[in-house]
């Protein structure tokens, strides 16, 4: 198997990105989606300013995650064939961590919305909590402390003398 050059490696993180963003950006547009239609529906003259509140963190966290996730694609036109592909991917990168942040704030603040209408606000606290727990185990708390996960079996793969299917 050859070993990749610096550029290839670039475009190949590159393209991994983008389609993380992919399953990043479908999540984030249903959410906003829903979020824009809700005040048009009919139950939401009955919410509470406190309601009211949490609706626009989580319409405008909505829309800053939307902004951060779709960046890479015009950041991306603005700088074709420039040969930047390493900034491309510096950026994007950021710009994909800025907008997991959002959309977590966008998702927790929506959880809150919805129950702290149909139930208590206590419990809707601690539900709400719970979500935002949930949430940056998975795309914090596990991914940072597993991101050295499986280092030794890439460098078993490359002792292993049998020949892989790839190769």
């Amino acid at each position: 198997m050859s070993k990749e050059t610096e550029k290839q490696r670039w475009q190949r993180n590159f393209a991994d990105l983008l389609q993380e963003l992919r399953v990043a950006q479908t999540g984030v547009q249903i959410l906003f989606a829903f979020l824009l239609t809700l005040p048009f529906s009919n139950g939401f003259t009955r919410t509470t300013a406190f309601q009211k509140d949490v609706y626009v963190v989580s319409l405008l966290a909505a829309a800053a995650a939307t902004a951060l996730i779709i960046s890479p694609v015009a950041f991306h036109r603005a700088l074709f064939r420039q040969g930047r592909k390493p900034e491309l991917v510096r950026f994007a990168h950021r710009m994909a961590t800025g907008g997991l942040a959002f959309m977590l704030i966008s998702m927790v603040s929506a959880v809150l919305l919805i129950t702290d209408f149909v139930l208590d606000r206590p419990i809707a606290f601690v539900i709400s909590a719970l979500t935002g727990i949930w949430f940056l185990t998975f795309w914090a708390l596990l991914p940072f402390a597993r991101r050295n996960w499986g280092d030794d079996d890439i460098d078993d793969e490359d002792d292993d003398p049998r020949p892989s299917a790839i190769d």
